[in-house]
């Protein structure tokens, strides 16, 4: 199930998302540029390497690099914490995480103001990063993505605007669309991380992170609750042709 597009209009214009999505871009390209696998050994977070000091020159061996090219995590390593926030490990990971930050994050802005969008965005990149590296200290696996911050951003719109309609995407047997309300949408996505969670808890493989999707998500739901602006009027909704009475 893909999310298109809901139906929340925005007061102003979301002017730190389009820098987030604009950032993570350029520093997606620059990976292109200089090597996806060296990169996010360089610059990727590794939970040894914060935790223990552990020397990760050795992992590079997991990426597929070949032995003495001397990458090294970046120093100091809690650095990493936010150039791993920005960088994606190939097209479809950065192309899912700019378009779900898209459609959610422009009222999650709007509500917030720029300022307090852009904290509260770095504070559930930062929480999401700490609940992988809970889940797993002495992983030699570096992690990149914005995803921990993007599900920060999805809990917030769930508390915000849970009635929203967001138009979604199937693609099993045929494709469609349907509209449904965005509580029941951003549910969904949050039980399915659960479940994968589960299902990889304890193992030290790489692939999605799911304790960072979880992670991110709950400090969403919790941050915003502090810093939203208030006491907000009634939820705005696009109007379509379907919302007339035609004569």
């Amino acid at each position: 199930m893909l999310p298109l597009r809901d139906d929340n209009p925005t007061r102003t214009t979301p002017i730190v998302t389009i820098a987030l999505i604009v950032v993570n871009v350029v520093v997606f390209l620059y990976e292109l540029m200089y090597g996806l696998e060296a990169t996010t050994l360089r610059f990727g977070l590794i939970p040894a390497e914060l935790v223990h000091g552990a020397d990760q020159v050795y992992a590079g061996a997991r990426l597929g690099l070949p032995p003495g090219t001397g990458v090294e995590n970046f120093n100091p390593a809690w650095t990493t914490v936010f150039t791993s926030m920005f960088m994606h490990g190939g097209w479809g990971h950065i192309l899912s995480n700019m378009w779900f930050l898209w459609i959610f994050g422009n009222n999650v802005e709007d509500d917030l103001g720029h300022i307090r969008y852009l904290l509260f965005y770095l504070l559930c990149g930062i929480g999401a990063a700490a609940a992988q590296v809970l889940m797993g200290p002495a992983s030699p696996i570096p992690m990149v993505g914005a995803s921990g911050a993007i599900a920060g951003v999805l809990g917030a719109y769930l508390v915000l605007f849970p009635h929203s309609r967001v138009l979604c995407l199937t693609y099993t047997l045929i494709i469609t669309t349907f509209e449904l309300p965005a509580a029941l949408v951003l549910g969904f996505w949050f039980v399915l991380q659960l479940i994968s969670g589960l299902g990889v808890f304890g193992r030290q493989a790489g692939g999605v992170a799911y304790a960072a999707h979880i992670g991110g998500f709950v400090l969403g739901w919790l941050l915003i609750r502090l810093l939203a602006a208030g006491p907000r009027p009634p939820q705005r909704r696009a109007h379509r042709p379907s919302d007339y009475d035609w004569r």
